[in-house]
Order: structure tokens, then sequence, then C-alpha cells
């Protein structure tokens, strides 16, 4: 998938990869991590926890692992402080992606549930 900030195609797969790898662990063990310790998996392309660039990457890999069937996959990234859930681009995207978010917490319980329940069995 391309990426309007000008990173060649095969650097962008990379980080998408590195990015989608470290998800698939933390829902494997069914915990959540940081947007400022993901980017730390992140090797390829330097990225810092409020980046646009990094809320991109995990748009696009949330919008591949729900059109496979598995959920939104970037639902296990939160903030570090405050509330501990998703920003709010996150539930931005799921509306684009046509789920009813009105309540918040409950759709982000009901999506991490989800991914949790699909990666168990992997």
């Amino acid at each position: 998938m391309s990426n309007p900030f000008g990173y060649p195609a095969c650097d962008w797969s990379k980080a998408k990869q590195e990015a989608r790898g470290a998800l698939v662990e933390v829902a494997k063990e069914e915990i959540i991590i940081a947007y400022s310790d993901l980017v730390k998996e992140i090797r390829t392309i330097p990225l810092d926890a409020r980046d646009i660039r990094l809320h991109t990457l995990l748009g696009q890999i949330s919008e591949d692992e729900d059109a496979a069937g598995h959920g939104m996959l970037s639902v296990v990234v939160v903030h570090r402080e405050g509330d501990r859930r998703p920003g709010d681009g996150f539930f931005t995207l799921a509306e684009e992606l046509g789920y009813a978010v009105s309540d918040h917490n409950e759709f982000w319980i009901m999506m991490l549930t989800k991914v949790y329940a699909h990666w168990r069995s992997k």
C-alpha cells in the first residue's frame, strides 16, 4: 500500500510488517501496548508516538486486518497515560469502516475481544 509521506514503497511496507508483527504478538498475549512502546518496534522508519505517519500506518494495518475478518488490529495500541484507550483516530476509522461507535468504551472492549479471540487460535 502506498504512503503519502514519500517513503519508498519497500520501506513503508517493511515498517508496516514490523508494526503488524509487534501488534500480533501483543494480541496473542492478550495485552495492550502504548503508542510510545510500539514505535520502538518499528525500525525502518523513525516514528514518534504522536506522529501522523504512525497513525496512517496503524490505520492501514487495521483496514487490512478488518477486511480479512480479523478485526481492527490497532485496537491493542493505547495511550500510555490517561484513559489507556486508542486515540480518536481509531474510532474515526471504525466509523469509516461501518462500525457503530457511539459508546467508545463499549466498542473498544468488543473489538479487543474480537482481536484477542482471533489471535488466540493462531
